[in-house]
This record gives C-alpha cells, structure tokens and sequence, in this order.
C-alpha cells in the first residue's frame, strides 16, 4: 500500500474520527441507534486511513494530497 494522504489530511482525518468518537460515545447526542454505529464506523474508517497514511477511494480516483509520494 502506497502512502497517498499529506500531514494535514491525516491529521484532519484523526481531528474528525476524535470528534465523532466523543459524540457518539462521550454524549448522548447521537442517541444508541444507526447514527451511533455509523459514526462509529466513520470514525474507525478514518482513524484507520489516517494512521496508515492511504485512503482507499484516494487510489480509485487517483488523488494525492502528499507532496513527497
């Protein structure tokens, strides 16, 4: 796997997986139902992507947001 994601948009990705997690774990705004478990999952995919440095649908559409790779 190729690293296809810049510093900004991997820490971007990791501000907004924070975000998601605290809200749908750290309040009760998005209730225990499907917008519990999507932002969940939002949140994982990102943390993920953001970790490894390569997002998936990046290389489907052969976008690139690092200047190095």
């Amino acid at each position: 796997m190729t690293t296809n994601m810049g510093k900004i948009d991997r820490v971007g990705r990791l501000a907004i997986a924070a975000v998601l997690l605290f809200l749908a774990v750290g309040t009760n705004v998005l209730g225990t139902g499907i917008l519990f478990w999507l932002a969940v999952i939002v949140a994982a995919v990102f943390a993920l992507t953001a970790l490894v440095g390569s997002c998936p649908l990046y290389s489907i559409i052969g976008l690139k947001t690092c200047r190095d790779c």
